[in-house]
This record gives structure tokens, C-alpha cells and sequence, in this order.
């Protein structure tokens, strides 16, 4: 079975039943479960690396929990070439002098 085969059918066991409601998250409650700034989240929505949300009115945006929960697990993955953050790669001591 290909890799692609293995994701969609992990997708399609997870995907919830379409007809009941789902829980979904306020900013708050997005925050506090998601250890990253206001900020930060919305940087990382802007550059397409965090569900969007969605307005259920003018100034309300909610998450579904269920993305948020494929998110988590996304990010999780081992990535071998994955760096600690901006800047931050292997540090190279100055040689003598």
C-alpha cells in the first residue's frame, strides 16, 4: 500500500459523521489547548501551516476541533530535516585563534 493510499484511508477513518454537530474551539479555548501566541497563530494561518477557521458571524471565528486534532497529529510527524526555529541550526564554535 502507498503512502498516499495509507493517509487517505487514515483521513477517511477519522473524518467524522457529517450529519452530527461538531465541537467546535473560540480563540480562547484555541489558545489555551495550543501552546503558541496570538500572534503566532495567526501568522501561521496567514502562511497556510494551521486551519483557517471559520466566521460564523462578523467579528467570531471558530476552529473545529477535529482539524485542529489532524493538525496535532501532522505536526507530530517525524520530520528528519525539521530545524528548532528561525535561525536556529547547528552552531559551529569558533576555531583558535
Amino acid at each position: 500500500m502507498t503512502a498516499a493510499a495509507q493517509r487517505e484511508e487514515i483521513e477517511t477513518a477519522d473524518a467524522p459523521d457529517k450529519s452530527e454537530p461538531q465541537r467546535m474551539l473560540n480563540e480562547t479555548e484555541l489558545l489555551r489547548l495550543i501552546p503558541i501566541g496570538r500572534a503566532t497563530l495567526y501568522r501561521m494561518m496567514r502562511e497556510g501551516k494551521f486551519p483557517r477557521g471559520t466566521f460564523v458571524s462578523a467579528n467570531r471565528r471558530l476552529w473545529i476541533a477535529s482539524e485542529i486534532a489532524r493538525w496535532q497529529r501532522e505536526v507530530d510527524a517525524y520530520v528528519p530535516n525539521r530545524r528548532r526555529g528561525k535561525g536556529r541550526g547547528r552552531r559551529v564554535s569558533p576555531g583558535p585563534i
